[in-house]
């Protein structure tokens, strides 16, 4: 068996504290400078994602996609299609969120993110089958990120208070589907 990164490591533990030890499945991982994304599924068949930052501590830990009984958990991880704008928040004691969707071409989505002057916004998205952009806008509707390719993370440190927007862009002529990291510290 191949060793174990101490992000997985650390999403096994968290896993472990909620429910127990029942056993299971690293399924896969995603990195960057921002974040890990790590994916598991428990003895069960549950499935999970997994937000870690660096050190590693995880940000969050969510059950995702349709449990063992068939219904889909409500974990709000499913790939559907979406566009217009969306509210982020983290769940209770977390300091990130990651989701799954898909893009429609030649459109766009926004996630709204209350946050605070002083803070530290990571976002990492991730595309599968074709090329996405982003921007990120202050909440005065200045830019504090321009437009940048989807495989290139941001870190950085907020000056405003109030909602930050993630516009993710879809340019081309296909669908395509992304995940995206977010985090506040």
């Amino acid at each position: 068996m191949s060793d174990i990164s101490d992000e997985a490591n650390a999403c096994i533990d968290a896993l472990r504290a909620a429910h127990g030890n029942i056993g299971g499945e690293v399924l896969g991982q995603e990195g960057s400078e921002a974040g890990t994304l790590v994916r598991l599924r428990d003895a069960n068949g549950a499935e999970y994602e997994c937000v870690v930052w660096s050190g590693p501590e995880v940000a969050e830990l969510r059950r995702v996609g349709t449990g063992p009984s068939g219904a889909d958990d409500g974990g709000g991880a499913m790939a559907g299609v979406v566009s217009g704008t969306k509210r982020v928040s983290f769940d209770k004691g977390t300091s990130g969120t990651a989701m799954t969707a898909t893009l429609n071409p030649e459109s766009s989505v926004r996630y709204v993110l209350g946050a605070s002057d002083g803070q530290f916004l990571n976002v990492d998205i991730g595309s599968h089958g074709g090329a996405l952009d982003y921007r990120i806008e202050n909440p005065d509707g200045s830019e504090l990120l321009g437009l940048m390719a989807s495989d290139t993370p941001y870190e950085g440190q907020l000056w405003q208070s109030g909602d930050h927007v993630i516009e993710i862009l879809n340019a081309g002529a296909q669908p395509v589907t992304f995940d995206i990291g977010i985090g506040i510290r």
